[in-house]
């Protein structure tokens, strides 16, 4: 059974202490490869690393770290299909979902922040005359990054990027669920000839491996994508030491439709918005908000064609919807469709695991689940279910609408439909969340800014943002 090793000093090597971990293909429900459970013995090894390669990483020309990283993005456009197979079995996701989005956009990360880097400028003041001040921007040092299972490769590369553009050398901990494609990277860098402690990928669980790089006090900063829980309990470690730290964690996003919408597109983007990928995207709309006007038709059509999506072998390609990560998460989820019947939610679509014929039936499958018949106060609509199971409630007014949207602890993104163009400019404006989409969804710039609002996280990721995270700004005032 193959073994996911750590990438430590260019080197992959096993874990100090030898222990490895079950990694299962969710598909099928069982064990298919072996994970390094990883410890501080191996992250002290990789900050060591990190350490010594730092200054010449740091001071290397700009240009020679756009050509080397640039270099990784050829590489993974030319293991398309091998790290899109990987990311499928690994995680659950469709091979098609894995090819057209997560592989595609960690190529596309890389490429960006390797070519940002070229284009980084720093700020120049002069004072009547008197006085010159420019700013420089200086790479912060040994840094963690910590990505989630639901968007492996995509989200990893997200944050790695924009630190080794920067100048920082990283010590990287991938989920211990959805290893396989950053060891499969870790293969790529090797190739691709990245200098050996530039990236250091430690594989393992959350609160071993995890917390040993929050706590490790050679790390400047910390950038950590996941659940809120788990956020606040980095926070706690981390803030008193005073890294830097950029949290982007859960959601429970609107999705506001009006009356005046353009109804196929709404039906058609509201289905993607609320069951891509499983509905394991921290951005999708789970709670679907709309004009009393238009509800009977929308529920009708909504349920409708949620009944028709295919749920099945993530392999097949007419396959829409794959397993979930895991067994714990499909109990998960299913919980809280039982909790929406005890608050008092009929449910219209879905609602039950799915069994599947053949090679995937101890699989982790559920059914697409639509529930109506809650209000905004219950804990289905508070807190963050993560699968593929919406809710959906009526409003009459504009007023109403804005409430039952910012109504949780949450503000991550936010989905608002209408033809009215004053509306839409008026409620984005009053939406308490980072990320709106008007008319459209998951509709991405890189240069834009990523983040969330409340409990949605700390911080901005994407674009300038994220290079000026892992620097730091230091002015220097020349008097004339």
């Amino acid at each position: 059974m193959e073994k996911i090793l750590n990438y430590i000093g260019g080197k992959l090597v096993e874990p100090s202490s030898g222990k490895y971990l079950d990694n299962f293909n969710p598909s099928e429900g069982k064990v298919y490869s072996l994970v390094a459970d990883s410890d501080e013995n191996d992250v002290n090894e990789a900050v060591r690393a990190a350490k010594q390669a730092f200054p010449s990483w740091s001071t290397m020309p700009t240009e020679e770290r756009c050509k080397i990283l640039l270099r990784v993005a050829d590489l993974i456009d030319r293991d398309l299909e091998k790290l899109a197979l990987a990311e499928s079995i690994d995680n659950g996701k469709t091979v098609k979902l894995a090819k057209a989005v997560d592989i595609y956009r960690a190529s596309a990360n890389m490429k960006f922040y390797a070519t940002a880097a070229m284009h980084f400028a720093s700020e120049a003041h002069v004072n009547d005359g008197d006085s010159i001040n420019y700013t420089t921007r200086m790479p912060i040092g040994v840094v963690g990054c910590i990505s989630p299972w639901n968007l492996p490769l995509y989200l990893f590369t997200w944050k790695i990027a924009p630190a080794l553009a920067a100048g920082c050398t990283v010590i990287g901990k991938p989920s211990e669920l959805t290893p396989m494609t950053a060891f499969l990277f870790s293969k790529l860098c090797i190739e691709a000839g990245l200098p050996a402690g530039v990236l250091n990928i430690i594989h393992g669980l959350g609160g071993k491996a995890g917390q040993a790089i929050i706590e490790h006090t050679e790390i400047t900063a910390i950038s950590f994508t996941g659940g809120t829980v788990t956020g606040k309990k980095i926070a706690a470690t981390a803030a008193p030491m005073f890294k830097k730290l950029s949290l982007e964690l859960g959601g429970k996003n609107p999705n506001i439709v009006f009356a005046d919408c353009d109804f196929e597109q709404t039906i058609k983007t509201s289905l993607l918005s609320s069951f891509t990928n499983q509905g394991e995207i921290c951005l999708c709309g789970s709670r679907i908000f709309v004009e009393r006007s238009l509800l009977d038709r929308f529920v009708s059509e909504f349920v409708k064609r949620t009944k028709e999506l295919k749920v099945g072998d993530p392999l097949d390609s007419s396959t829409q919807l794959g397993a979930l990560v895991s067994e714990a998460h499909l109990k998960k989820v299913l919980g809280y469709v039982s909790l929406a019947k005890e608050e008092g939610g009929k449910i219209l679509a879905g609602g039950n695991q799915l069994k599947i014929d053949g090679r995937c039936a101890n699989g982790y499958f559920m059914e697409p689940t639509v529930i109506v018949g809650l209000d905004e106060k219950c804990r289905t609509n508070q807190e963050e279910i993560f699968g593929p199971v919406v809710t959906i409630m009526p409003f009459d007014t504009e007023e109403e609408a804005l409430a039952l949207a910012n109504s949780t602890l949450y503000g991550l993104s936010a989905t608002i439909w209408t033809e009215n163009l004053k509306r839409a400019h008026r409620v984005a404006h009053q939406i308490k969340s980072g990320i709106i989409w008007i008319n459209c969804w998951l509709h991405r710039d890189l240069r834009t800014a990523f983040g969330g609002m409340k409990q949605s996280g700390v911080g901005r990721e994407g674009g300038w943002e994220a290079i000026k995270f892992f620097t730091e700004a230091k002015n220097v005032c020349v008097k004339l």
